[in-house]
């Protein structure tokens, strides 16, 4: 039995487990099962993960099967990105397995008979924050027991053909592709949940699971042996697993490492030039606004300039705004792009609450677009393809960047695009913790900001294409593709008659094939965007590719034109039938 014990029972998630797994009366053990409870930071953006697996009786190597897929599951899972979500890093691992599996019955000789291949069902409960993640693929069952009722949360792939005959419909390894069952399910103090293959769970009840869990609760590995046992007992002629897991603790809202940097880290005093900070020497101001002050300082272990973030004076109070300050260095450290700005390392403990990041020396996107009114659309499209890099860095690692804007583009003297400013940004792995629900859902600047945020929707990749389209737009042309009624549009009916401005006017050069990829990129409707940042970038590059010989409905094109036009048919039908009267 362990016990996830590593810290105060406000800060994390803590449970107790036991395990038991037996041949039963067959010769040998198919079955296989593992779980790790790690030490944080895993503990809290990973979690805790359970994994059993169940060879068929059909074939001789399926308990490989079943040891590899558990095994590689456990050592794979934590090896994901700490970006991703626990769905995303689960079903990539599962996917992985389920293809080497399949290759490896490929090549063995029983590759024309899969009943003998390395094939196994499996089920995955992963335990991260206040939320229970299932995974589930053929016979094993997940059980929950709460409020004294047990509940079969998993379905069972399984098709009978007779009262006493059945197949798996589903297994891992069993085809080159397997669907995956996965669904949630919230996390309450004192629940129990239950992992057991079909040679335990058909032959005992749920009050025998009650009784168990009941008599042994301070040792649950004598809980699922004395499950397995009275399987056994009933004459059970299967391998014989059991997996216990009980919640003891919750964490809270707010016991992510930021948060409680951010509740214990003073900030640190306004900082003016000359002045020694922490192992900086402070040479000049950068920036000051009402949300924070950059500092250019250098490194005195290195002598290398770097920039300092400190919260302004407003915000100071703001726990919310305090951890998405220190996430944009939490989040700087997982991104390696030339087109990102890069986290300073980090070598000594920090006594206060600030973020320091490389020194780039330039100008803003804004100021660039000041000083080139009229540039060439090479140079737009040097600058857009190397933002798109940048962004395609933070899509890889599951985050949406949120806030892209000229003010966040720093373009240096070698015309090289960086982005230099995240703290707007959603990362799918923190956001399932929900650490944030308090913020507002618009964090980034109205005129850059996608319209299906103004309707209450989530933010998505194609969020940040709308972003850097238009972005793309005032670079050619000097304004916005809406103007300011998208912020206006507080409904997807409203939407609807929003009207694109054509890029293209008397006074620039602007190919028509280049406003057809901008209104594409721009659209108000996100499944009618460009789904990936490099088929942006592509029909920006090569003009055939923007040509779309789709018929589009005039009244998807132009909704209030279709309308007038009918309005303007029915008033005449009118008039000539009143004429003939």
């Amino acid at each position: 039995m362990d016990r996830a014990n590593t810290g105060p029972a406000v800060t994390q998630l803590q449970v107790t487990t036991g395990q038991y797994s037996d041949r039963g009366r067959k010769s040998g053990n198919q079955d296989f099962h593992s779980l790790c409870i790690p030490d944080r930071p895993l503990l809290h953006t990973k979690g805790i993960a359970v994994a059993l697996a169940d060879g068929i009786s059909s074939s001789d190597v399926s308990h490989i099967a079943s040891e590899t897929a558990v095994s590689s599951f456990i050592e794979d899972y934590y090896c994901t990105p700490e970006t991703w979500s626990v769905k995303k890093s689960a079903q990539r691992v599962l996917h992985a397995s389920n293809a080497w599996l399949h290759a490896q019955t490929r090549q063995s000789q029983h590759r024309h008979d899969q009943d003998r291949g390395y094939v196994c069902a499996m089920s995955v409960l992963i335990l991260k924050s206040t939320t229970a993640h299932l995974f589930h693929i053929g016979d094993a069952r997940i059980l929950r027991l709460r409020h004294g009722a047990v509940e079969q949360l998993t379905e069972d792939h399984r098709i009978w053909v007779a009262h006493d005959k059945s197949y798996l419909s589903r297994a891992l390894g069993m085809s080159p592709h397997v669907e995956i069952d996965y669904h949630t399910q919230r996390l309450e103090i004192g629940d129990v949940f239950v992992l057991a293959t079909d040679g335990v769970y058909e032959h005992i009840h749920s009050d025998n699971i009650i009784n168990a869990i009941t008599t042994h609760p301070d040792a649950l590995d004598n809980a699922a042996q004395a499950l397995a046992e009275l399987a056994y007992a009933c004459g059970s002629v299967d391998n014989l697993t059991v997996q216990i897991v009980r919640i003891d603790a919750l964490p809270a809202a707010d016991a992510s490492e930021m948060a409680s940097q951010a509740r214990t880290l003073p900030c640190p005093p306004l900082l003016t030039a000359g002045m020694l900070f922490e192992g900086f020497r402070i040479i000049e101001e950068l920036h000051a606004s009402s949300r924070s002050h950059v500092y250019r300082a250098i490194d005195l272990d290195t002598e290398n300039h770097v920039a300092i973030k400190i919260p302004s004076l407003d915000l100071r109070h703001d726990p919310v705004y305090l951890e998405r300050l220190l996430m944009e260095e939490w989040i700087a450290r997982r991104i390696d792009s030339r087109h990102v700005v890069k986290a300073w390392p980090q070598t000594h403990p920090r006594q206060h609450l600030y973020t320091v990041c490389e020194y780039l020396h330039g100008i803003t996107l804004t100021q660039w677009m000041a000083n080139h009114p009229e540039p060439a659309l090479e140079q737009v499209i040097h600058i857009v393809e190397q933002i798109a890099k940048g962004l395609q860095a933070f899509h890889r690692q599951e985050m949406v960047h949120q806030d892209l804007r000229p003010e966040n583009i720093l373009i240096d003297e070698q015309d090289t695009a960086r982005i230099i400013d995240f703290g707007s940004t959603q990362v799918a792995g923190i956001a399932e913790i929900a650490t944030l629900n308090d913020t507002p859902h618009i964090l980034g600047t109205a005129q850059y900001t996608a319209p299906e945020y103004f309707v209450g929707e989530s933010g998505s990749t194609v969020s940040d294409i709308y972003s850097l389209g238009v972005i793309t737009y005032q670079m050619l042309t000097g304004r916005l593709p809406y103007g300011t009624q998208i912020a206006k549009t507080r409904t997807r009916a409203a939407q609807r008659y929003l009207r694109y401005d054509s890029a293209l006017d008397e006074h620039r050069a602007i190919p028509t094939w280049v406003d057809r990829v901008l209104s594409k990129a721009v659209h108000p409707d996100p499944q009618s965007r460009y789904q990936e940042l490099s088929e942006f970038v592509y029909a920006l590059q090569h003009p055939h590719a923007s040509i779309d010989n789709t018929y589009v409905p005039l009244l998807e094109r132009n909704p209030l034109a279709f309308w007038k036009g009918l309005s303007l048919m029915l008033a005449i039908v009118i008039i000539a039938l009143l004429a003939l009267r």
